[in-house]
């Protein structure tokens, strides 16, 4: 990893593409320590530093906890854009756009903005009502109604709209995807405060140093086994029957055999940031509703908070159905059995057409469990660990470190990618320099 980063930045073109993408992290940084208008912040973090609104800070980059211009961050524009990729298999229309290159991928990027914004206006209305509910948030000198409501919308809106433009900027010119190196920076920028934390945690009566060994062996262990799922596959055997490529009536490539790899861990962390927004809904609903709705919004508070065991129930169960919702999308067996079969290739063993479609299917089927159990246990079992040894930090927890460790290898393998191509185009322009002093 090290020598790869070494290696780009030798090259000048790679050395601007990460220090653009570096400017622009820091400038959402930047935004990320302004706060939203009227919002009280210093009341308002210590009732985000914990419980499930310290899950939605963690992968909001940590703007939640003071309700800064980028409070929501990516959130609405990943659900957004999770919605747009399961309506393009349902919806006639949005398929018919995805096979259209690329003018068909501009126009479902600009649906999902449109969508991200009226998504994050809807969470940003709740948000606020919850804030404004709660006199102690607000801030002094600022009066609790319409006034205060709307004006902490079009901050959120405004701030959704210029971290989707941030994001989209690194992923065109910069190194990486810009919207998971945006919340893989809100979570590292924590991490000395909570170390700190943890650190006066040994001064008390309540957390041993026992607990802190035990504490950073889980997340050793988490991280080792994160890098191994997270690289798994299984490769499928695929031989070609005739050439791909070349001149016309050419035989190269004939009898070529390569492998199919289908990921064990094909969604990476979607499913866990989906399951988590979608169980943020009824408590906000609840905590904005609090005066009118006493009864209901105790029940939520008392048995569907994060670690709770309807909590974890409910969490796994959203886990494992977005798991294979998105594995669906993602992987469609059919579409590869077509391309398979029309680029001349096939799996020894088995028919072209439905069999093959049916076998990569059954292959995708099993690890897609294989994946959501893994998702399940790493996002369940760092909360046992954190009530038992009193640690409760969900920057270290294993939503965190899954995010963290899976976008570091995603930019790491584009990196790695850009420099073998200009490997490749610096061998290819030596040998066009001495093609024509040879000449």
């Amino acid at each position: 990893m090290l020598r790869a980063f070494r290696d780009a930045f030798r090259i000048p073109d790679l050395r601007r593409k990460i220090v653009f993408t570096l400017l622009l992290l820091a400038v959402y940084r930047l935004g990320s320590a302004i706060p939203t208008p009227g919002v009280n912040t210093a009341a308002l973090s210590q009732a985000t530093s914990g419980g499930l609104f310290g899950l939605i800070s963690l992968i909001s980059g940590g703007n939640l906890s003071q309700f800064s211009i980028f409070a929501l961050g990516v959130l609405p524009y990943i659900t957004a854009s999770i919605v747009i990729q399961l309506l393009t298999t349902t919806v006639p229309a949005l398929e018919k756009l995805s096979k259209e290159g690329e003018e068909g991928r501009k126009k479902i990027n600009q649906y999902t903005r449109y969508a991200a914004i009226a998504l994050g206006a809807a969470q940003a209305i709740f948000f606020s009502l919850y804030i404004t509910s709660n006199p102690q948030y607000v801030a002094v000198g600022w009066d609790p109604g319409i006034f205060t409501v709307l004006v902490m919308v079009l901050t959120q809106v405004a701030g959704i709209a210029l971290t989707m433009w941030i994001g989209e900027r690194i992923t065109e010119v910069g190194v990486g995807n810009g919207i998971s190196l945006i919340i893989t920076s809100g979570i590292i920028a924590a991490y000395p405060r909570e170390i700190a934390a943890t650190g006066q945690l040994l001064q008390t009566e309540q957390t041993s140093i026992l607990r802190i060994l035990i504490f950073i062996g889980v997340i050793l262990i988490t991280i080792a086994g994160i890098v191994y799922v997270y690289q798994a596959e299984r490769r499928v055997p695929v031989t070609y029957a005739r050439a791909r490529g070349g001149a016309a009536g050419q035989a190269r490539g004939a009898g070529q055999a390569t492998w199919l790899p289908i990921k064990v861990n094909q969604a990476g962390v979607i499913p866990v940031i989906f399951a988590s927004a979608m169980l943020i809904i009824p408590n906000v609903i609840a905590s904005a509703t609090a005066t009118r709705a006493p009864a209901v919004n105790a029940w939520i508070s008392t048995n569907l908070v994060f670690g709770t065991p309807l909590y974890i129930i409910l969490e796994a169960a959203l886990i494992f159905g977005f798991t294979y919702l998105y594995n669906s999308v993602q992987f469609d067996p059919k579409r590869i059995a077509e391309q398979l079969r029309e680029a001349g290739g096939f799996i020894p063993g088995v028919r072209p057409g439905t069999a093959t479609a049916e076998f990569l299917g059954s292959i995708s089927g099993r690890l897609s469990l294989w994946g959501a159990i893994f998702l399940v246990v790493l996002t369940v079992f760092p909360q046992i660990v954190q009530r038992g040894t009193g640690i409760t930090t969900f920057q270290f927890s294993g939503t965190g470190l899954l995010i963290i460790v899976g976008v570091a290898l995603e930019t790491l393998k584009q990196l790695e990618a850009q420099l073998t191509v200009r490997r490749y185009d610096g061998f290819i322009s030596k040998g066009r320099i001495r093609g024509r002093l040879n000449n």
